[in-house]
């Protein structure tokens, strides 16, 4: 699948509710591979992409989280995500 087809799409709770489109993935190096670790969600991931500062300057406290790899299912077909515990229990950013 390619990743660029998942940016901006909206991620759902798994209680089925809307917590934010993705807006971001962290990947690591493993080998001669690249594997995707982390997905950020909601509008701190955008925010994330910009400097400290800039985000200081505007006053703008956004909220996201960080959702491990294995807290994301993603449906090919479709592109619906969803993630697969509690809000609760996902790091916020």
């Amino acid at each position: 699948m390619r990743l660029d087809r998942l940016l901006g799409r909206p991620v759902f709770g798994a209680n089925g509710r809307r917590i934010g489109r993705l807006e971001e993935f962290r990947v690591e190096q493993q080998g001669d591979r690249w594997t995707v670790v982390e997905y950020v969600v909601g509008g701190a991931g955008l925010w994330e992409r910009l400097s400290l500062g800039t985000r200081l300057l505007i006053g703008l406290r956004p909220h996201g989280y960080v959702v491990r790899w294995n807290q994301l299912e993603i449906d090919v077909e479709s592109t619906r995500m969803r993630v697969t515990c509690p809000v609760e229990e996902l790091r916020p950013l």
